[in-house]
């Protein structure tokens, strides 16, 4: 129920950035909240990593849908940086929001690098390289900022899901891992 609850909470807000992020003068800057999802149900998978998994590349589907994106891409991106976050959740203290910016950050990095891999892969390798990367800091540096928002709101849906009051706490306070 945990991650169903974080796919509808990542659903509205990828509507709500679908419907208005084109009126912003940010461009082709937008922050990738797939990918921040993507890590934080990575990190919060304790013994079972299938079912955020699914959840991180349902929300990847969703985003493709709805943003434009080839079908698969983002879905595919999002199941990477799931399983990377679930890699490094033993390894990692994620607390205050300068922490919570720079995992921001570098999953939006993950997610560009694996888009990138993935259009190579396919023989679309966009024509300046020098504009993609200066496309992907900007994303990533936009990504890392949202972070410490998008994470406050996963964790105000895991704390409704806590069984015990040390949980919700735990959950309130910020990921421990």
């Amino acid at each position: 129920m945990r991650v169903a609850a974080q796919v509808l909470l990542a659903y509205l807000l990828l509507l709500i950035l679908g419907a208005v992020w084109r009126f912003l003068p940010l461009d082709r800057t937008v922050p990738d909240l797939v990918a921040l999802w993507a890590v934080y149900l990575g990190l919060t998978a304790r013994q079972r990593l299938a079912p955020a998994t699914a959840g991180a590349v349902i929300i990847g589907y969703l985003a493709d849908l709805l943003l434009g994106t080839p079908r698969g891409a983002q879905a595919l991106a999002a199941g990477i940086v799931c399983v990377f976050g679930h890699l490094i959740h033993r390894r990692l203290i994620v607390r205050g929001p300068v922490r919570s910016m720079i995992l921001g950050a570098a999953a939006g990095v993950g997610a560009g690098v694996v888009g990138l891999l993935l259009r190579a892969q396919a023989g679309h390798l966009p024509d300046a390289s020098g504009e993609y990367l200066a496309v992907l800091g900007r994303v990533a540096l936009v990504t890392g900022i949202c972070g410490p928002v998008v994470f406050r709101l996963c964790r105000m849906v895991d704390a409704r899901f806590a069984r015990t009051h040390r949980e919700r706490e735990a959950a309130r306070e910020g990921l421990h891992l």
